[in-house]
């Protein structure tokens, strides 16, 4: 909303000036972020945070009232970054190649999916022309999570079988798996 006249008395400059701060103090650091989240760049972040102020005082001065400062701010602050990178588009052709140096994903990369993926499918073939009694026994540790004592209940074995059997069933799976290639867990 646009005010015919600019005003500026002596009265309400302290009072400008201190409405002023207070927004910097309160909304600065969500502005910079703004910004670095943008750029991963401190001092980029910084520019935007002092140049999107300055509008805002600009507008003050003008004699604009701004019903919202902190939705006002953080609109020009993404205004400016994009300008910002834009201009930086134009001079430098894409951002530097450090700007991404560091930022890693949630998820594992397409290539080391692709080894479990793989490694898994080797181990279930393997597994699949095992004999019934190791696979049984392994499903049973590994798939099913079950201890010692619900293996030997479940088999109907004491607690030394299932060490013994399940020490063997490891052996000639691991046995297998390194012979067709894998030489590492998935």
């Amino acid at each position: 909303m646009k005010n015919g006249s600019v005003r500026s008395t002596r009265r309400q400059a302290p009072s400008r000036r201190t409405d002023f701060e207070a927004l910097y103090e309160r909304h600065s650091r969500e502005v910079w972020a703004l910004a670095y989240a943008r750029w991963m760049n401190a001092d980029a972040a910084m520019d935007v945070t002092q140049e999107t102020f300055l509008r805002l005082w600009k507008q003050w001065e003008d004699g604009e009232d701004i019903l919202n400062p902190r939705a006002w701010l953080l609109r020009v602050a993404r205004n400016l970054a994009e300008d910002h990178a834009k201009s930086a588009f134009r001079r430098n052709g894409t951002h530097p190649p450090q700007t991404m140096n560091g930022v890693q994903g949630h998820e594992p990369p397409p290539h080391d999916s692709l080894e479990r993926e793989e490694t898994f499918a080797q181990l279930r073939d393997v597994l699949a022309r095992m004999p019934k009694d190791d696979r049984e026994i392994l499903t049973l540790r590994y798939a099913l999570d079950y201890n010692t004592d619900a293996i030997a209940e479940t088999l109907g074995i004491n607690a030394t079988a299932v060490h013994m059997r399940l020490s063997r069933a490891r052996q000639r799976l691991a046995d297998r798996l390194q012979a067709n290639g894998v030489h590492h867990a998935p």
